[in-house]
């Protein structure tokens, strides 16, 4: 059932309970967040989660020490990015709009609610191959040479520890003339001797698991630390050096990223009863997209969604291309294609070409926050994202780099690729909204699924960290 322009609801209630009648339907209660405890099987440990929001903070986790997790996943940005397209290493120091320094490949996501989610990343590349982010029992499937990872309680866990690995985002390149692993020479020239020479590959030919001692090791070199993840993991007892472990890191930063639960927006307090926490253009735009506008068939909340808003499978939805140019101070990843100006999506993960330009579907809570949309930034603003998927083909091919206020070191690339490759079956026809049903949506996204709570996420910056490497600047958080 759909409702017409014509027929914007007046009766606020019978627009209520059509809202209702809607989200029962959809599987969606509004509750999600209340059940986190029990999905986790205990309490949050206050500690534990400190802990973590140190690590998190702490470029000691980064060979090249210049980026934490924080500096790709921002406080005063839902603890997502600060960046259109993501800047790791060889940064300014500044984490915000004001950051600089080569792209990665794509946008970091919002860190916020991610403890619910059964598959992370745009491609995806972690997943829990049981479908729930809580059960460890078939374990977490990784990209080589994690493969699968076990002895964790959550995916989020299996992730924490990752990023510390990743060349481009915190471990940086330093001796990797030496040392090249799985990247070719083109790479050599990012070697530019700051922070610590990464160690030789072990027999994976992968870099990853001797990166990961580092880390250890330089943790375990400070007594700060042994003191905090003995209080955490041993008792109250400080830790010997070589006593701090890569389990424990990965439990510390996933408690600390549990508590960045935002899940308590309009929609939810209106799904428990309060009729008048949403507006009423958020209770049109929210029948809308579970309604006429068909946006809950991928942007799903039941079962495994967890009511995230994503059905966290691989969609080809036509997003335009954009990549930097590869080199020193513009971008740091290869891309894809003959131009290397394209993004191959989930085929990269999975090696299967029926997989190229799919990516999985963003969830859509906290949105208000972002600085971009899409995996790779391409839209500046909401509309300009949710009018893309009104009709997919017009607004690909007129794609426009300064209407969308593209940053200058970004360039859209060839859309050819992906029309040929097929846009998903669902996105095919165009959706015809009126204006003020576009408006109403818009709306809905925006502020119906936005917990104000991540306004004060800032309050999670620590004043130093542990290892007295200085923090990075965070505009926003000043």
């Amino acid at each position: 059932m759909s409702y017409a322009a014509d027929d914007r609801d007046t009766d606020k209630v019978g627009i209520d309970r059509r809202l209702a009648a809607a989200l029962v339907r959809a599987g969606f209660t509004g509750r999600i967040e209340s059940r986190l405890e029990a999905r986790l099987g205990r309490p949050i440990d206050p500690a534990r989660a400190d802990l973590g929001r140190l690590l998190f903070f702490d470029k000691i986790l980064g060979l090249h020490e210049d980026n934490s997790c924080a500096g790709c996943h921002s406080p005063a940005f839902g603890f997502g990015d600060s960046q259109r397209m993501a800047i790791g290493v060889d940064n300014n120091g500044v984490v915000g709009p004001n950051r600089r320094g080569p792209r990665n490949q794509r946008r970091s996501p919002l860190v916020a609610n991610t403890i619910f989610y059964p598959a992370l990343m745009w491609t995806p590349r972690f997943v829990a191959l049981s479908g729930d982010p809580f059960d460890p029992s078939l374990g977490f499937k990784f990209p080589p040479p994690e493969n699968l990872v076990t002895g964790v309680p959550t995916l989020l866990s299996a992730q924490g520890s990752l990023p510390s690995t990743e060349l481009v985002e915190m471990a940086g390149f330093t001796g990797i003339t030496a040392n090249p692993g799985p990247f070719g020479a083109r790479h050599f020239q990012f070697d530019n001797g700051l922070g610590q020479t990464l160690p030789a590959p072990d027999e994976t030919g992968f870099h990853n698991f001797p990166i990961q001692a580092m880390v250890d090791a330089r943790l375990n070199a400070i007594p700060a630390y042994l003191e905090k993840f003995g209080a955490v993991f041993n008792g109250g007892v400080p830790l010997s050096p070589g006593g701090i472990t890569i389990h424990m890191r990965r439990l510390a930063i996933a408690e600390f990223q549990t508590t960045l639960t935002a899940a308590d927006a309009p929609l939810d307090r209106f799904a428990r009863g309060e009729t008048r926490a949403m507006t009423s253009g958020q209770k049109r735009g929210a029948l809308l997209f579970f309604e006429k506008a068909r946006c809950v068939t991928c942007h799903a909340v039941a079962g495994p969604s967890n009511e995230m808003f994503s059905d966290f499978r691989p969609h080809r939805i036509g997003g335009p291309q954009v990549a930097p140019v590869f080199g020193v101070g513009t971008g740091d990843t290869i891309f894809d294609g003959p131009g290397e100006n394209e993004d191959f999506g989930f085929e990269q993960t999975e090696g299967d070409p029926a997989l190229r330009y799919t990516f999985r579907t963003a969830p859509l809570r906290n949105l208000k926050v972002a600085p971009g949309f899409f995996h790779n930034g391409a839209f500046a603003t909401l509309e300009a994202a949710i009018g893309h998927h009104l009709d997919v083909q017009s607004s690909l091919r007129e794609y426009d780099s300064a209407t969308n206020a593209l940053p200058a070191d970004l360039f859209a690339g060839p859309f050819e690729g992906i029309l040929a490759a097929g846009i998903d079956p669902k996105l095919r026809k165009p959706i015809r909204l009126s204006e003020d049903e576009f408006r109403d949506l818009v709306e809905f996204v925006r502020d119906g699924l936005f917990d104000a709570r991540v306004l004060a996420f800032c309050n999670r910056l620590p004043q130093s960290v542990p290892s007295g490497l200085p923090l990075q600047a965070f505009e926003g958080c000043q």
